[in-house]
């Protein structure tokens, strides 16, 4: 398997072609999985915000108190979330209107002017898809495409990359049924192909390289029209909730 960094020397404008900016920076085969990061959907779909445009509710202002965040941060948290999952030591953690369980709904700071957050994709499975068609548009290749974020995680020091956009493969390679190497049969073992691709990208990716796209070539993957949400884990099977 060859992971191949993808960098970008301009910086990402709602008036760019992602999947131009790939093809003319790099060479795309019939099933490479294109591993693209968050940041620079948001900013091509112009999910941008200026800090200083945000008017903080009362609840912000108190949350902003007693954390010591940003109340505009916290207002702009607050928008883009369906509930707190926990506030603690001044992070937030919650669950965004996409389903995701993560700290300050994804809001970011880095990689972007002054005074401006980025907000995650709308939906990032129309992302990657658009993204996907055009490049078969363009050069007739068949190819996967993954939206990757960096999340932390519960229990374990660190962040990874994370998958919360795909279109093209299904993200989970499930061995149930199958039989291990001791003739057993395998009952549960389901890997989340999708943010193991994603976090193997980051390794050439980096956050301050200007390399926001990875090309993953020779790796044997199941094409599907999945959508990302069959990586969360319903509510009902959820022991943690």
């Amino acid at each position: 398997m060859q992971i191949i960094p993808i960098p970008f020397e301009k910086e990402i404008t709602v008036d760019d072609d992602v999947s131009e900016l790939i093809l003319s920076s790099g060479n795309v085969l019939d099933g490479d999985i294109i591993v693209i990061a968050q940041k620079i959907i948001s900013k091509q779909e112009g999910r941008i915000v200026e800090l200083s445009s945000v008017s903080p509710s009362l609840l912000s202002q108190g949350i902003s108190s007693q954390y010591g965040k940003d109340p505009n941060i916290v207002e702009l948290i607050l928008s883009e979330s369906k509930r707190i999952v926990r506030m603690k030591n001044g992070v937030i953690i919650v669950e965004t209107h996409n389903g995701f369980i993560c700290a300050n709904a994804g809001i970011d700071e880095s990689n972007v002017v002054d005074g401006f957050a980025t907000l995650l994709p709308l939906n990032s499975d129309t992302s990657a898809q658009i993204i996907r068609t055009n490049i078969f548009k363009k050069t007739g290749k068949h190819v996967a495409v993954i939206i990757s974020d960096t999340f932390g995680r519960p229990f374990r020091m660190g962040q990874t990359n994370f998958a919360i956009g795909i279109s093209g493969l299904n993200p989970i390679l499930d061995y149930a049924g199958t039989l291990d190497s001791f003739k057993r049969i395998l009952r549960v073992t389901a890997i989340a192909i999708a943010d193991e691709l994603s976090a193997s990208a980051e390794l050439v990716m980096e956050k301050a390289k200007k390399c926001p796209v990875a090309i993953i070539r020779d790796y044997s993957f199941n094409s599907g029209e999945n959508k990302i949400h069959d990586l969360i884990r319903p509510e009902n099977e959820d022991i943690f909730r």
